[in-house]
């Protein structure tokens, strides 16, 4: 008994569909290599699977596009024409944005001014105003916390210049020690920051 008719329709399960595309191909791919080889035929084939695999099978003689080309020659269509008039479109857009960009920039310059009217010549002030504003408030804020930087620095400085001046009154043969303290801190900063009593014996000795 023979094999029954199966209907050509979509297979509704994902796994089944995917399994009878893979063998259907090899199958299709097998034939085009027998075209190939008995025939001497160039042959060319493309197939996007459901899941956006692409497979392909070409003769070795040829590549798809020699194929293409004489495919247009022949028919006297052009596959590239449609692509190329969007690629040309894409670029005409992009030139026009650029050229636009240029001419702001050359109006913030001062450049090409003559062509605006009273209000975009104020609109460009008002923006640049905005602009002047926002590197005036970016560069104050540098200013500010350079400033606190070197403030904390100085304050840790002082800090400990003090801690070492409170160790060195607290030791016992401090008295001893002056002149190395005074070796060690200017003595303009040695007399404001010892104590008056500790000055004057220092300065008796």
């Amino acid at each position: 008994m023979g094999r029954g008719k199966i209907e050509i329709k979509r297979i509704e399960n994902s796994t089944n569909r995917q399994v009878t595309y893979s063998k259907r191909r090899a199958g299709i791919v097998k034939k085009a290599k027998e075209l190939t080889v008995l025939c001497d035929a160039e042959v060319s084939l493309l197939m996007v699977s459901s899941t956006e695999k692409i497979h392909e099978y070409i003769s070795p003689s040829c590549t798809h596009k020699n194929l293409y080309d004489r495919y247009q020659q022949a028919s006297g269509s052009n596959l590239w024409q449609p692509h190329y008039e969007r690629m040309q479109d894409t670029l005409q857009k992009l030139k026009e944005v650029n050229n636009k960009l240029r001419k702001e920039i050359r109006q913030r310059n001062g450049e090409d001014l003559d062509e605006l009217s009273f209000q975009q010549l104020r609109g460009l002030e008002q923006n640049m105003e905005k602009s002047v504003e926002c590197v005036r408030n970016r560069k104050f804020h540098q200013i500010s916390t350079s400033t606190d930087t070197y403030k904390k620095k100085i304050k840790n400085h002082e800090e400990t210049h003090n801690s070492l001046l409170r160790e060195f009154v607290s030791t016992p043969t401090h008295l001893h020690n002056c002149h190395s303290i005074c070796i060690q801190f200017p003595i303009y900063h040695a007399l404001k920051c010892l104590p008056e009593i500790f000055l004057t014996k220092c300065c008796a000795r």
